[in-house]
């Protein structure tokens, strides 16, 4: 068995916040990610959601993450592209990057979530028979990519300019920062085929296993045979890993029972599309680094992506990120880069 060799290491959070005050938590969330940068991670990514407390506009949030941070990638896993309109969302995406300095990373995913509440609301006319899938998202990479529109003579006249017209502002990079979360072979081949780089986390399809690690291995699989282009592919993992070293004794218990109250989900497929679920990563870092250093799917990746619980606090984030990063982390491989280094040293 191959040992896991991790040269990025990212974290995934949700962005929680209250209803009745929702500026702290988004604030927290803003810390969390200049946190994250100090330890030295190489990427900060933030979850989009619908009618749920946490942010549903990756956009504006990365914009302002974008402000707060220096080096760090910034990253949306992922944008449900049922709701987005591919030109307004390419323009607020690359007003972000160029804000940024050039440090989007961004993910998609197909559908609506909510479609029966939201539907209606986002789109005049019967959403019902609009292309919702792989072609929407197609359409935002294109638009991404500048093209000129119109013929080769035409132009726009705004006060002090004429130009052509193509999306602005343009940034040709960020065409190249496109992953999509794959969980279904045919999602992963349609995101290889597309020069996509893949996410793919603790939740796959059960397509002829009902094996999460089986199932996990074969869309890695699926997504190197089908992979074109000359771009080097990225493929990023993404685990629930909660490290209990440096936490309390309350604490402790508190991960331990979270745990505890998703494991029924991972012993068999789940509805009608077979889900499979991976079991969260929950112990001290020697019993995280056994599993990890024993998950084949691991060993075939460089990049790791912590994936954080809903509705934990930030203080728990924060002890999680500490200590991934120093006692699990390097065990794999993986080091910070030398200007955290230097930071965490001061």
């Amino acid at each position: 068995m191959s040992t896991p060799t991790i040269t990025s290491l990212a974290f995934l959070t949700p962005g929680n916040f209250s209803d009745e005050d929702p500026y702290p938590g988004l604030e927290e969330t803003l810390r969390l990610f200049e946190h994250g940068e100090r330890l030295g991670y190489d990427g900060a990514w933030i979850r989009q959601r619908h009618l749920e407390h946490g942010v549903g506009s990756a956009a504006v949030f990365l914009a302002a993450a974008g402000q707060r941070t220096e080096r760090i990638e910034l990253g949306t896993a992922v944008i449900p592209i049922g709701y987005e309109n591919p030109f307004r969302l390419a323009e607020d995406l690359a007003l972000a990057d160029v804000l940024s300095r050039g440090r989007l990373q961004i993910g998609f995913s197909t559908g609506m979530p909510h479609a029966d509440l939201l539907g209606d609301l986002v789109y005049d006319g019967d959403w019902r028979e609009f292309e919702l899938s792989y072609g929407r998202i197609a359409r935002v990479v294109d638009n991404l990519r500048g093209d000129y529109l119109g013929g080769p003579d035409t132009v726009i006249h705004s006060p002090g300019n004429v130009q052509r017209p193509r999306l602005q502002p343009h940034n040709p990079g960020l065409a190249q920062r496109i992953w999509y979360g794959g969980a279904s072979l045919r999602s992963v081949r349609w995101a290889a085929e597309n020069s996509l780089g893949l996410l793919t986390g603790n939740i796959v399809t059960g397509e002829g296993t009902d094996d999460f690690t089986t199932a996990q291995l074969n869309l890695l699989t699926e997504y190197r045979r089908a992979r074109s282009g000359d771009r080097p592919a990225r493929m990023a993992l993404g685990r629930v890993i909660v490290p209990l070293d440096s936490a309390d004794t309350s604490t402790r218990a508190r991960y331990r029972a979270y745990a505890a109250s998703r494991h029924e989900r991972t012993l068999s497929p789940q509805g009608p599309k077979r889900t499979l679920f991976a079991p969260d990563v929950v112990g001290t870092a020697e019993q995280i680094l056994q599993r990890l250093t024993a998950d084949p799917v691991l060993a075939q990746v460089s990049e790791l992506r912590l994936e954080l619980p809903y509705e934990f606090h930030r203080e728990e984030y924060e002890q999680i990120l500490y200590d991934v990063r120093h006692l699990v982390a390097p065990e794999l491989g993986w080091r910070p880069v030398a200007s955290a280094v230097a930071e965490a040293t001061r």
